[in-house]
């Protein structure tokens, strides 16, 4: 049987900002969907012991009012989000996740610095990620317009109830990743394996491409250097003296 007509586990975050090594997790989900068994949804809110942003709760809605009274402390969070995603993927079912490098690095650095063991330590090559947005790319390089999770739904036509909700924005993911696999054959019909490992070549095409169109925009040069083509996850590097 095809992956996509399987089970499929759903994993988004929103965070305090988009720097993966410094800001931290507000809200997570876990999303199991499809397989012909009832959708089940885990979600978190943690108060990540710093502040929130303005610019940052203006998206999520969580300011750091909210999650100082009703968010759990910040390691609890990541101890059950990280034995959520290791219960689906030793189970077998693949991880699908929107901009995969950005959620599952942000959930590697907070592990770390929580004390709890890191996902990729509990599952070792057992992990098979799902990441629409390298999907899309590769599918269709030069479709004009974004692509973001919002985009890519209405590309694809998809629900999209709620957007920057880590249920919401979890859940549209495994929908659009089924679009694109049900439009594909040679995407629906590959092993997982195959998928996951393909997905690591396109998104380093994907990034260097990226990198290459700041470095030649007046204005831009300055990202090319940001522009990171690890996937699914960037790797986690010690600082000497730190």
């Amino acid at each position: 049987m095809s992956w996509y007509l399987g089970r499929l586990a759903g994993f988004d975050t929103e965070s305090t900002g988009v720097d993966v090594e410094n800001d931290r997790i507000v809200t997570a989900c876990v999303v199991q969907c499809g397989g012909g068994h009832p959708t089940r949804s885990a979600t978190w809110m943690a108060d990540p012991g710093i502040e929130i942003p303005e610019d940052a709760a203006k998206i999520h809605g969580i300011t750091t009012e909210r999650a100082r009274a009703e968010g759990q402390p910040a390691g609890q969070v990541v101890e059950q989000v990280i034995a959520a995603l290791s219960q689906v993927v030793l189970a077998g079912i693949p991880l699908v996740a929107m901009n995969a490098s950005f959620d599952l690095t942000m959930l590697d650095r907070e592990a770390r610095r929580h004390g709890v063991c890191p996902l990729s330590e509990l599952v070792g090559d057992q992990l098979r990620v799902i990441d629409p947005q390298v999907l899309d790319k590769k599918i269709d390089r030069f479709r004009r317009g974004g692509r973001k999770l919002e985009d890519l739904c209405r590309t694809y036509d998809v629900r999209l109830d709620g957007a920057h909700t880590a249920d919401a924005d979890a859940i549209a993911a495994c929908r659009v990743a089924w679009r694109i696999a049900q439009k594909e054959p040679t995407i629906g019909s590959a092993s997982l394996a195959f998928l996951h490992e393909e997905q690591i070549g396109w998104a380093t095409e994907q990034a260097d491409s990226l990198a290459a169109y700041f470095a030649r925009t007046p204005g831009r040069e300055h990202l090319a250097d940001g522009v990171r083509p690890e996937w699914p996850l960037i790797p986690f590097e010690v600082v000497p003296g730190a």
